[in-house]
């Protein structure tokens, strides 16, 4: 049985405006674009209501977060992005809690004091078809229709959480289709490219990245000048004629690379542009997860709720972000991959950079036969991230359950979705957790092609 998400919002909206407007209301959110998409929302919508508000952006909320958490004092909490995997600890909290979130449940049903908003409790499908920035937005639009002009983060949200590769679904669509009639939106169909000149989109293009040009001068600056194009052109001067030359070059790489078909059908495809700000909404995404995921979490928060310099500082943030990216890409290029019988795997020096390294390289360099693992050490325990993609999910792929089961077993923590998921474990246990991960992950890409055959 599925739960009503409109009769959940409204109990959500009931336990805010419950409380007198002199109350701070704390808001938990992940660190990625979603998470602070997320946090963004609540922040308006709240604000809107006379409400102040105190947020934190996590990477994860487990044992540090959580325990600083109940030691405040707190009239109500709002989790976004995150808190269903957490339950049992959010559970023991003295202060009323709101629940957004899209990532596998641990419970149905919840203490008294706890309103759980899950995605997949409400039959939406919390991999494809809602993030927690959409859920957060429908919680938003519940507590004021005024709020609909926030539709925009809502899906920067979701774009930043992938969920558009195969296009936009579901819970997601509903809104976005609201949000294009509202004209909150506009559309066009083109090829994601950004930056001051062609040269720098070319360079700084990491989603969709280009094996043996991204990142490197001398051959981007090799195929500008063959094509009759000088490098410090913007790229919004521009002819049609160069344009539809270098979208065809652009497409063939990525053909040549072996791309999946659903990635060559996100290259050339309709794009979303929030009226407010300009900014295309991948495009605003890919900011809000450079300052998130590169220690600057307060610069995207801040361009979520319109602050004007912001958005050069993110800018800047950005670049340096992509860099990094970069460097790590070109190295995985140059095979410095581990292979186990399931798995494979990488060491990286920055958990947070593991993952996104690992979610491009699995659409763009990769085989795509296994999902691909980072690992970052720290003084103690290590950090894991890992990435699937939707073949390997419809053949019984299912990272999130085989970090949980795998972490627990050997004292640490680790959840996720189907197609990307983390662990934290010790230092120690390195060599039985991947062992362990790599019989699971079998098991279940073996158990779903035998039960086919």
């Amino acid at each position: 049985m599925s739960y009503d998400i409109s009769l959940l919002n409204k109990k959500a909206v009931k336990a805010v405006l419950s409380l007198p407007k002199s109350t701070r209301i704390r808001i938990i959110s992940h660190y990625d674009a979603d998470g602070i998409s997320a946090a963004g929302i609540l922040c308006k919508a709240l604000y809107r209501e006379g409400f102040d508000f105190h947020v934190t952006l996590m990477r994860n909320p487990f044992n540090k977060g959580l325990d600083r958490l109940a030691k405040e004092e707190n009239s109500l909490i709002i989790f976004s992005d995150m808190g269903s995997g957490q339950i049992e600890t959010i559970e023991k909290l003295s202060s009323k809690v709101i629940i957004l979130d899209h990532h596998q449940f641990l419970k149905k049903e919840v203490n008294e004091n706890i309103v759980q908003i899950n995605a997949n409790l409400c039959g939406i499908n919390g991999n494809y078809e809602a993030s927690g920035a959409t859920l957060a937005y429908s919680f938003a639009e519940s507590l004021n229709q005024k709020n609909i002009d926030l539709s925009f983060l809502a899906l920067v949200g979701a774009i930043g959480d992938k969920q558009h590769i195969g296009g936009i679904r579901g819970f997601n669509k509903k809104i976005l289709e609201n949000a294009l009639e509202k004209k909150i939106l506009s559309e066009n169909v083109g090829i994601k490219l950004h930056g001051k000149s062609i040269f720098d989109g070319l360079f700084f293009s990491i989603d969709p990245y280009y094996k043996n040009l991204s990142g490197k001068k001398e051959e981007i600056t090799k195929l500008l000048l063959k094509m009759g194009i000088k490098p410090e052109t913007k790229i919004i001067d521009l002819k049609e004629q160069e344009l539809t030359q270098l979208h065809s070059y652009l497409l063939f790489k990525l053909i040549k690379a072996g791309c999946h078909q659903s990635i060559l059908d996100m290259t050339i495809r309709k794009r979303y542009h929030s009226e407010s700000t300009g900014y295309e909404l991948e495009r605003f995404a890919d900011l809000l997860d450079a300052c998130g995921k590169n220690g600057h979490r307060g610069v995207g928060l801040s361009i979520c709720l319109g602050t004007h310099e912001a958005f050069n500082e993110a800018e800047k943030i950005e670049k340096e972000y992509k860099q990094k990216i970069l460097d790590s890409l070109i190295s995985l290029e140059e095979n410095i991959i581990k292979t186990f019988k399931a798995i494979e795997y990488f060491y990286s020096d920055s958990s947070s950079l593991g993952g996104v390294v690992a979610g491009i390289a699995m659409m763009y360099i990769m085989k795509g036969d296994k999902p691909l693992f980072s690992i970052a050490k720290k003084t103690d325990e290590i950090h894991v991230s890992c990435r699937g993609n939707q073949e390997l999910v419809k053949n019984g792929l299912d990272l999130g359950g085989a970090m949980n089961a795998v972490s627990s077993e050997i004292g640490g923590y680790g959840g996720g979705h189907k197609i990307a998921a983390g662990a934290t474990i010790s230092l120690d246990y390195e060599e039985e957790f991947l062992k362990k991960t790599d019989q699971i992950i079998y098991k279940q890409l073996r158990g779903k092609n035998e039960g086919s055959m």
